[in-house]
């Protein structure tokens, strides 16, 4: 009877309550009544921030009611028919109570019920009158329990009837206090500190972990209005976050890291990837996707484009073509935020209505004028820290500018401009404890996505630095955050010439790759990647040993994501003679295929057919003579026809004639004429 709901899907002041049905027999009704009633006076103990007395209130009546529901069911009563149906009222009006002592309640939302106190108050007043009127028409005299407790239900009946639900003073105060430091920072001018913290002592916002939540809240909020192409809000909820997180910052000078949530106090350890956005486009639309949900089939779509099939008549899978057991559309949440991280992360956007300037000018820009201005003094506030603050200042002044960096493309520049990267440096060269080393390489790597951010680690002579992180930092965690900075710094055409340049590079990635975690070796393998996009690299990491250690993780890792970006390291090197020369002394004329079979990874399957056609190109009759054996691999070929993106399809074709033109060739006796190579090789 009682519907459970996640509060991670259920929105924030939706009240989705079901109706009791008709074929519920009364002693059911009656026990989900007893188990609802007893849940919202377990809420007697919660902290309620804001709404105190209208909470307490709902709950006091409610438990007067439980006692009345726990007499009927022990006297084993036949309920009548309205008596069932004053019950059913009563069951609608209790599931919406519990769902809205639970927002009051929620963690890190505080604030927002403060902000939507006039809404809140007016579900308790609705909510205890749905009460008020269901008990008016109970039938007490049809139900034979003792005269006190029917003395209770009539006394709840009466002040629910008469209850007047008050803003609280303390609330309004508030509230008013909220706009007026958001009007402050609107104008350019910094509040008073003191009203902020009387603002949070009123929230119960006591400490750093406390406003990270509200901010994680926040954020949250603003995702879902983006999602549902609603954003009305989101410029308040933006100068909000703006004021939590500067709040976070200025405010909260004590934190405990080591009770941070595992996930922040490992400073996002984060391994980029070699894969293109080509991969998060819809099937059908072709456009990034924004809200993926997966089908019966488990294909995954944009869910407008996907609902527009469905609604054209369509019961079919657009992809596999296979019947669809049900309309039911599941939404892929890992892939949607893999996609929000991948954009943020080179400078795009998805976007829900094809406008895809508005949606860089919301990645880029700040949300309101309120949160600029509140992203601006606390930037200035926090590169101050890390130049005159004690160590455990500079520590926790690193650890701001790594979550305000880490996907927000605008507060990356005001950081930039405010001048923390050279502190940063210095905090990362003079670190005697690995804790501030890797908080300090963290918060450099988020910069260093940021145009602005590459050049200033550069020019401030971050380089240097960075790289004796990779080679000598205090822990495995430090090195991979230096190796995935590389790669983002070799992004820029004249750094990577300059990093590749650098002779203890290529083989500290390659170490890392030999004997690194899983993020470790992936860091190392794209920071590869990124050097290799200056041909002048290509000597220094064939010399290195890359390639072998590249097959050894295709042979043995079951990371789809390390191996799709290994074999992008593959393609890049199989572009010169040497390279493929290089790759054919190894497994690879066996292991690609096997892998273009079996990677769930469209890039990976591309970048495999990219690989086999160079070694065709460059490695003589050999090696197509091996390939050609290989009878599984057309089918690859061909799905990767229709599959895959037009660079990928293109190659797939000239692979496919390449294959077909040794087989014609061959069976005439003209094997010579179909190798593409101006000289033969030996193959393994």
């Amino acid at each position: 009877m009682i519907q459970k709901f996640d509060q991670t899907v259920r929105r924030i002041l939706t009240f989705p309550a079901v109706h009791p049905c008709e074929a519920i027999s009364p002693a059911t009704l009656l026990n989900s009544l007893i188990n609802l009633s007893q849940n919202i006076c377990n809420y007697q103990s919660n902290l309620f921030a804001t709404q105190r007395k209208n909470a307490r209130q709902t709950i006091r009546q409610i438990g007067l009611l439980l006692l009345f529901f726990e007499e009927t069911r022990d006297r084993r009563l036949a309920l009548s028919d309205s008596v069932v149906l004053c019950f059913s009222e009563l069951h609608l009006a209790f599931q919406k109570v519990q769902f809205l002592l639970e927002d009051c309640t929620r963690e890190g939302a505080k604030l927002w019920i403060l902000i939507k106190f006039q809404i809140v108050s007016t579900q308790f007043r609705a909510l205890i009158r749905a009460i008020a009127t269901a008990l008016d028409v109970l039938p007490l005299s049809l139900i034979d329990v003792g005269g006190e407790v029917k003395e209770l239900v009539e006394l709840v009946g009466k002040q629910a009837r008469n209850a007047k639900v008050e803003v609280d003073p303390e609330d309004e105060w508030a509230l008013k206090q909220v706009f007026s430091i958001l009007d402050h920072f609107e104008k350019g001018t910094e509040p008073d500190s003191s009203f902020m913290k009387r603002v949070l002592d009123h929230l119960e916002i006591r400490n750093w972990n406390d406003c990270n939540k509200e901010i994680k809240f926040l954020e949250e909020q603003i995702g879902f209005q983006c999602s549902d192409c609603n954003e009305r809000e989101v410029p308040f909820l933006s100068s909000l976050l703006g004021l939590m997180s500067y709040c976070r910052g200025v405010i909260f000078e004590t934190w405990n890291h080591r009770n941070n949530d595992r996930s922040d106090a490992r400073h996002g350890i984060e391994a980029p990837s070699c894969i293109n956005t080509e991969d998060f486009r819809c099937p059908i639309s072709l456009e990034l996707m924004t809200d993926p949900v997966t089908v019966s089939t488990g294909q995954t779509y944009d869910r407008s484009s996907i609902q527009r099939w469905l609604k054209a008549g369509n019961m079919t899978c657009p992809k596999t073509g296979e019947r669809l057991t049900s309309t039911e559309l599941v939404p892929n949440t890992t892939l949607r935020k893999l996609i929000q991280q991948c954009c943020t992360d080179v400078g795009i956007c998805a976007s829900n209505s094809g406008s895809q300037g508005r949606d860089i000018a919301g990645t880029i820009s700040p949300g309101s004028p309120a949160a600029a201005e509140e992203m601006k003094f606390l930037s200035r506030f926090l590169a101050r820290r890390l130049v005159f603050g004690s160590r455990e200042q500079k520590t926790k002044a690193a650890y701001e500018i790594r979550l305000l960096a880490k996907s927000n493309i605008f507060n990356r520049s005001c950081l930039i401009e405010a001048g923390t990267i050279l502190p940063l440096i210095n905090l990362l060269s003079s670190s005697f404890e690995h804790y501030a080393q890797e908080i300090a390489i963290s918060a450099l790597l988020k910069l260093s996505k940021h145009t602005c951010g590459k050049k200033e680690i550069i020019e401030s002579g971050g380089l240097q630095p960075i790289l004796a992180v990779l080679q000598r930092g205090l822990s495995l965690e430090a090195k991979q955050l230096a190796a995935a900075t590389i790669f983002y710094l070799a992004s820029v055409k004249a750094y990577r010439k300059l990093i590749g340049e650098t002779p203890e590079v290529v083989p500290t990635l390659v170490e890392l790759i030999k004997d690194g975690t899983t993020c470790g070796k992936k860091n190392g393998v794209v920071a590869i990647f990124g050097l290799l996009l200056h041909s002048g690299n290509h000597q220094r990491v064939l010399a290195s040993g890359t390639i072998p250690l590249l097959m050894d993780i295709l042979s043995s890792s079951d990371n789809d994501e390390l191996i799709a970006d290994s074999v992008a390291v593959l393609a890049a090197m199989a572009e010169s003679i040497d390279g493929t020369l290089a790759i054919l002394q190894t497994s690879a004329l066996s292991t690609i295929p096997r892998i273009l079979q079996s990677s769930p990874s469209r890039a990976a399957r591309e970048y495999c057919v990219t690989v086999l056609l160079s070694l065709c190109k460059n490695g003589g009759a050999e090696a197509i003579a091996i390939l050609a054996k290989d009878h599984s691999l057309m089918s690859s070929l061909y799905s990767l026809l229709s599959d895959g993106t037009p660079h990928g399809s293109s190659k797939a074709r000239a692979l496919i004639k390449t294959l077909h033109k040794f087989h014609e060739t061959s069976s005439s006796g003209r094997i010579a004429s179909a190798v593409p190579c101006e000289r033969p090789v030996h193959v393994w």
